[in-house]
């Protein structure tokens, strides 16, 4: 059960590059910086596929925030902390 401000986020990278790092790096900050709650699930499309054909992935690193719904989609590094925020619509704790 998800409580109202843990978030589930999915972030789809390919590979271990200076770019995966960064949107990791980023949504950490971000996150951190309001105090939320959060759960991170990196999947790795060179690994896994097809989890990224699965969820319609079509361009990475792709930050995809699964709980609470609505369900929304990030594409990039991450690096614009407020976008991010009013895009996955993430609360201060």
């Amino acid at each position: 059960m998800t409580l109202m401000n843990n978030y589930l986020f999915t972030l789809y990278i390919a590979g271990q590059t200076s770019r995966s790092q960064r949107a990791v790096s980023n949504l950490r900050q971000a996150c951190e910086n309001t105090g939320a709650a959060y759960e991170l699930v990196i999947v790795d499309i060179l690994e896994r596929p097809e989890a990224a054909e699965q969820a319609k992935i079509l361009a990475i690193p792709t930050l995809v925030k699964e709980s609470p719904l609505p369900i929304r989609k990030v594409i990039g590094d991450l690096s614009n902390h407020e976008v991010l925020i009013n895009e996955l619509d993430i609360k201060p704790a």
